[in-house]
């Protein structure tokens, strides 16, 4: 038998390099199907269990931030007929699927907080199933929390947020959570507006406002079309010691002809429903409520306490209302003349402020068209932010930039049509000479959207 050339051999060696390389890659992107994933939490983790028909090859994951999410990528998996994605548990507040390209299926988990996670493979063949576990991230959501915190100090703010800077004093935190979202879209208007997409747009803008105001800072809850159960809203703003939580929505009726904005404050059944949940359960109970533990107090000292954290709470709640309904009135009718209490399960935090903004009327023609203009938009956050900003003016928190700048914090206008300098003075309670004298005018001319700043009424 002749024996092969050195080309030939050569040849041969590719071949069989291909063919070993094909019959590889067959195995490798082998059809592996997900059937079911259920979901189960414990005092330590969330735990995802994925029941595969055959044991996965390669998988890749890695976190996401604003907003949290963990992506879990399983190259040559497909879901199974019927697969249907479980409900929210734990930590986990969504579990979406999809696939980023040919052969590859994406698993998205939301989630109400950072998360470590830990991840294993059990049995083989079609008892295969993949194991993963979330941790909450104790240091990511130290470091969320200190950057929340943190004096800002960008080109357009640096000047304002200098005191803060130099005195120590914190900013205040103020989590904006838009209505809705993802599978919820909320009221839908006349003309089609979806509530979910009109609330996002206007806390992005109300976001925006804030982070301009010397002395606080936003946190949206939610950036992006997406939907977060209701507790989890209000707990994550709790795990950012929120200063102030604001949810935005849009109102509906079947009347056609209601319209105007709206405030809500949490009911007092709402409030006495939330402290028994607390109270009757365990984990709550180790939560901080008002800067105090519950865990290792007798029942009947932890509803005293409880009591008072949220009674407190609930006056703030209502006074940074009533400022905010005081400034809403400048853009237009009001549905109600005074702030509205609900058993909103959104507003129940025992230790956060919190306050609901209907924005008008979803289902109202006109009030539906003014919630697509940008320009009412802003307008709308810059007064509602104007709001935000008196009451915490009025009550500086000790230890803030407000309570170190008394005279310069909240008191702020932005002129609205219509709007003379007597009138603005006679709203803030100071005379026309002393906000004249604040804004260096020689006149008492003022334009549509021009800034004052209010000088601190006198004692």
């Amino acid at each position: 038998m002749p024996r092969p050339s050195a080309l030939n051999l050569t040849r041969w060696l590719h071949l069989a390099v291909l063919v070993v390389g094909l019959v590889y890659a067959a195995f490798a992107h082998a059809d592996v199907r997900l059937g079911q994933m259920r979901l189960s939490a414990g005092d330590e983790s969330t735990r995802a269990e994925l029941q595969l028909d055959a044991a996965p090859g390669e998988y890749r994951i890695f976190s996401l931030a604003n907003p949290d999410r963990l992506v879990l990528d399983l190259p040559g998996a497909s879901l199974a007929d019927g697969f249907r994605a479980p409900a929210p548990n734990g930590r986990v507040i969504g579990v979406r699927t999809g696939s980023p390209e040919a052969g590859k299926l994406r698993i998205v988990f939301d989630l109400a907080g950072p998360v470590k996670p830990r991840t294993r493979v059990e049995g083989a063949g079609r008892e295969s199933r993949l194991v993963l576990e979330m941790f909450r991230d104790e240091a990511a959501v130290a470091a969320n929390v200190a950057e929340a915190k943190a004096p800002q100090a960008s080109a357009s703010t640096a000047a304002t947020a200098a005191p803060a800077a130099t005195t120590g004093a914190r900013e205040l935190v103020i989590a904006i959570d838009a209505g809705h979202g993802g599978r919820d879209p909320g009221a839908i208007g006349g003309g089609g507006t979806y509530e979910k997409t009109v609330t996002l747009k206007v806390a992005r803008a109300l976001a925006q406002e804030i982070d301009r105001h010397p002395g606080m800072r936003a946190l949206l809850i939610r950036d992006g079309d997406y939907f977060i159960p209701l507790g989890a809203r209000y707990q994550k703003a709790r795990d950012a010691e929120a200063d102030l939580f604001i949810s935005v929505h849009a109102d509906a009726a079947q009347s056609r002809q209601a319209n105007g904005a709206s405030v809500f404050v949490l009911s007092t059944r709402g409030a006495s429903s939330e402290a028994a949940r607390f109270l009757a359960d365990r984990e709550n109970n180790a939560d901080l409520v008002g800067g105090v533990n519950l865990e290792d107090k007798d029942r009947s000292l932890a509803a005293v306490l409880l009591d008072l954290s949220q009674s407190a709470t609930m006056r703030v709640s209502d006074e940074a209302a009533n400022h905010v309904l005081d400034e809403l009135r400048s853009v237009g009718k009001t549905h109600k003349p005074q702030v509205e209490r609900a058993n909103f399960w959104v507003l129940r935090s025992p230790d956060v402020p919190s306050m609901l903004v209907e924005t008008g009327f979803i289902t109202n023609a006109a009030d539906e068209r003014k919630l697509n203009d940008p320009d009412f938009r802003r307008r709308l956050a810059e007064v509602i932010a104007r709001g935000v900003g008196d009451y915490f003016g009025s009550q500086p928190p000790p230890g803030t930039w407000f309570a170190a700048n008394p005279s310069r914090g909240s008191r702020q206008h932005v002129v609205a049509r219509g709007e003379t300098l007597g009138l603005i003075a006679a709203r803030h309670g100071v005379s026309v000479n002393q906000l004249r004298d604040a804004n260096r005018k020689r006149d008492d001319v003022v334009r549509v959207g021009e800034r004052l700043r209010i000088p601190a009424a006198p004692e």
